[in-house]
């Protein structure tokens, strides 16, 4: 896997799933890529969530505009994927579209493909992680055989009747070679239907157990999911801008800053480049203070900025 060039502050890129809203007429890809640019965001999720409808000349546009405006590419698979389904025609089904968004986003220059995997039907969770295990074992392989050199990403899920836990995305990442986490904290904190993960020491408690599962790599590789977030006690119901939630996102961003967290952070808000663009800045203003604080304890303490 080429690594990342993390040209956000602090090694953190920012950016939108799916083009920003007001991407220039006539709309696309290309063009949301070129106006992420224009805005300042590094990170564009491509938010295939419905199918994967590219060709390969689309493709390559996407790839070059990409490469040309130093914006950093990934992809959101279809939503109707359940890697635990029980009829064999579904399950078939659910391969053929990550496999597809794997292979085009590949094409495009996406690095990352983020997928959500599936549904508990009310089997056991150890079962239903099994089973997911073993495919996305074999998704793995195939996508290896075949030259494309992406990370699968199962994403933390906003109802617990979901399966997408962050302990079993995390093993998920630890276990398959080319799996790795997708954490959605917005999800994380509907989940449970009585909003908590929702300060700074449940978040940092995330993150130190992100470096438990997956060491120092966990941490310098994070694919984030961000946005307020409307939920009840069955979990997630509707994505909010961040001005109308409840998510502590300074706390959030304040935690990721302090465990040197690298990577992306991508919005999914109604208001997403809006939202997208307030993180980064929330973000520039908690590293700056810090860093301020770290230069004025050098100079109380009498050393030098090279020591």
């Amino acid at each position: 896997m080429g690594q990342l060039s993390h040209n956000g502050p602090g090694g953190v890129l920012f950016g939108t799933v799916g083009s920003p809203l007001k991407t220039p007429k006539p709309g696309g890809t290309v063009n949301g890529i070129a106006y992420s640019r224009e805005l300042g965001l590094d990170a564009l999720e491509l938010a295939w969530v419905q199918s994967v409808r590219v060709s390969d000349e689309t493709c390559a546009a996407i790839k070059a505009a990409a490469t040309l405006h130093n914006v950093a590419l990934s992809v959101h698979a279809p939503y109707y994927i359940n890697l635990n389904a029980q009829e064999p025609e579904t399950l078939e089904a659910s391969r053929e579209r990550l496999l597809k968004a794997a292979r085009a986003g590949w094409k495009c220059g996406a690095t990352d493909i983020i997928f959500h995997p599936g549904s508990y039907h009310e089997q056991p969770p150890a079962e239903v992680y099994a089973r997911i295990k073993d495919q996305l074992t074999e998704l793995t392989a195939i996508l290896r055989a075949e030259g494309a050199d992406v990370r699968l990403r199962p994403e933390t899920t906003g109802k617990a009747a979901m399966f997408g836990g962050l302990e079993e995305v995390l093993a998920l990442s630890r276990e398959v070679a080319g799996v790795a986490p997708c954490i959605d904290f917005a999800h994380l904190h509907a989940r449970a239907g009585d909003g908590a993960v929702n300060s700074y020491e449940e978040f940092a408690a995330i993150l130190r157990l992100v470096a438990a599962e997956l060491g120092p790599r966990g941490l310098h590789d994070m694919h984030i999911h961000l946005s307020g977030i409307d939920y009840g006690p069955r979990g997630e119901k509707e994505h909010l801008a961040l001005a109308e939630a409840d998510l502590r996102y300074r706390d959030l961003l304040q935690a990721l800053l302090d465990f040197g967290i690298q990577g992306r952070i991508l919005c999914e808000s109604p208001k997403m480049e809006d939202d997208a663009l307030l993180l980064r800045q929330t973000y520039e203003e908690l590293r700056a203070k810090q860093d301020y604080h770290a230069s004025d304890k050098r100079r109380a303490t009498g050393q030098g900025a090279d020591d």
